[in-house]
């Protein structure tokens, strides 16, 4: 299952609400912007709102989740992001809705002037089924359900493929070379576009000043031209970053060509290309490639489930394809690309699979599959045999030839015993600071070393000046040496008080002995 919390900027977000996110895609200049949809099918956003991203009607940016009322009741298909930011959404329906910066009309709705809030884009898409929505930096580009491509917004390169460099406020269709070819995928970089059709073919416009087009030129395009140099290689996805472009072909092999400053061709050199070149990741196919129109960095997933990062990662120049421990191409533009946005709409699937941990939590105390019962203080703790004999080496022994189905124990309290066998069960503990005293006796006495570790954590979260010899005699007593150094400080921090407690007049006497000598010596009596 997708880890959302690999963005920072769901931190803002509860663990239940991250419980319910269904969609998402993190945007903005700083990564600082934040759409999803939950499992009602509620919109919520929040962020910085910069030019009125969000939706909400307003500038005003929100640390908490809000819900985006407007777009009630629609369900996302797809969804991208500009530099500005401006949103282009489209629904499951076909519909397209777009908002936030429009300095270059790259909302579509014929006007120069911010959206504040999802405006229906309807014009010359009023009959149409959108299915894919693309942007560049200031402009827009929508797919239809019969193959046609639809574009609107910043023109100065030619980018809106119209044949002009005057920006286009409207969407208008791109035609020329695409006239009557169905396109089957659309992507957008900086400031220029790409088309795949059902043939296999690529076509490119817009800016090529780093050969982002694979023209073999560096002149801007302001209408298609295919990609001839792909000639009998057939390219099912093209995915555009800040200034270079990837495909990948039917035969899982991935083709780069543009900017390459940071490596994001990964050639193995920072050399721009202005053609195709392949890159080599491994002898697996190639299933997934990602880049995004902000970023300088390059993923890839293979059939094997390998996904590489190259680029710009992190600050790095990566310049060859590396191996990764992640299990999405989504997780390196989480944790590696600057900004650390989202390359497509993120998809959360439900989870309800347990693993084996999960599983055996709550197992604990289940009397309807437990095979053993601890009788502690009258009441009863239901386990299982052989996870306790795995988990612990006293069990391992103990229950070795054992053939009861209950074991009486009074040596420890209830609270005490439960604790530690829920500790098998799950590696941790719930427990007071006081209880965790009787709890380290325990560990003590099984040579439970990490429980040991754990109890001493919690008695130290609950030290104060009252019980601080107590516990700093539990210490002793117990041989847990880090928790009596930290014990002797505090007293030694607050001696005044401490020796005015009933806990120190009632002090061992070896041990009150043992005390004065150390605090002697750390000069805790000088004037």
């Amino acid at each position: 299952m997708l880890d959302v919390g690999k963005w920072p900027i769901f931190s803002l977000c509860s663990e239940a609400e991250l419980q319910l996110v269904r969609q998402a895609c993190v945007f903005g200049s700083a990564s600082n912007e934040l759409l999803y949809t939950t499992v009602n099918d509620e919109i919520f956003v929040l962020g910085t709102n910069c030019c009125g991203c969000l939706g909400l009607g307003d500038v005003q940016s929100t640390i908490e989740p809000r819900r985006l009322d407007s777009l009630s009741g629609k369900k996302i298909a797809c969804l991208s992001y500009g530099s500005g930011p401006h949103i282009v959404l489209a629904t499951t329906e076909g519909e397209v809705f777009t908002w936030g910066h429009n300095a270059y009309s790259q909302l579509g709705n014929g006007t120069t002037n911010a959206g504040l809030v999802p405006y229906h884009i309807s014009t010359n898409l009023s009959n149409k089924q959108v299915i894919e929505v693309a942007c560049g930096s200031y402009h827009s580009l929508v797919l239809t359900s019969d193959g046609e491509v639809f574009a609107w917004g910043y023109n100065n390169s030619g980018q809106v493929g119209s044949g002009s460099t005057a920006n286009q406020p409207i969407p208008r269709r791109v035609t020329g070379c695409l006239q009557s070819k169905v396109v089957v995928n659309i992507a957008c970089g900086q400031m220029c576009s790409m088309a795949v059709v059902n043939t296999g073919e690529v076509f490119v416009w817009g800016y090529n000043g780093n050969g982002q087009l694979g023209l073999g030129s560096s002149g801007n395009q302001p209408t298609p031209c295919r990609v001839a140099a792909l000639q009998g290689i057939r390219v099912q996805r093209v995915a555009c970053g800040y200034a270079h472009t990837l495909v990948l072909t039917d035969e899982g092999q991935v083709y780069a060509w543009g900017a390459n400053s940071y490596g994001q061709l990964g050639t193995g050199n920072k050399s721009n290309q202005s053609y195709p070149t392949p890159v080599v990741v491994e002898k697996d196919r190639i299933i997934e490639i990602a880049a995004c129109h902000s970023a300088h960095t390059s993923a890839a997933k293979t059939q094997g489930g390998h996904v590489y990062m190259w680029g710009q990662c992190r600050g790095q120049s990566v310049t060859l394809p590396h191996l990764t421990h992640f299990s999405s191409t989504d997780d390196v533009f989480a944790c590696f690309a600057t900004p650390a946005v989202t390359w497509r709409l993120l998809s959360v699937e439900p989870d309800d699979h347990l693993t084996v941990a999960e599983s055996l939590k709550r197992e604990f105390d289940n009397p309807n599959t437990a095979d053993l019962k601890f009788l502690v203080d009258g009441k009863y703790i239901y386990v299982h045999k052989v996870l306790l004999k795995i988990r612990c080496e006293h069990f391992r022994s103990s229950l070795e030839d054992n053939e009861d189905d209950i074991v009486e124990m009074s040596e420890f309290s209830y609270p005490v015993y439960r604790a530690f066998l829920e500790y098998l069960y799950t590696d941790s503990i719930s427990l007071s600071p006081e209880e965790a005293v009787g709890l380290l006796d325990l560990a003590t006495f099984y040579r439970e070393n990490r429980l040991k570790k754990l109890c001493q954590q919690t008695i130290k979260q609950g030290i104060c000046e009252e019980n601080a010899i107590a516990l700093l005699s539990a210490a002793v007593k117990y041989e847990a040496q880090d928790l009596e150094e930290f014990c002797f400080r505090f007293c030694i921090n607050h001696l005044t008080v401490v020796t005015q407690t009933s806990g120190f007049a009632e002090m061992d006497h070896d041990l009150l002995k043992n005390f004065i000598s150390k605090a002697s010596r750390v000069g805790a009596f000088k004037n």
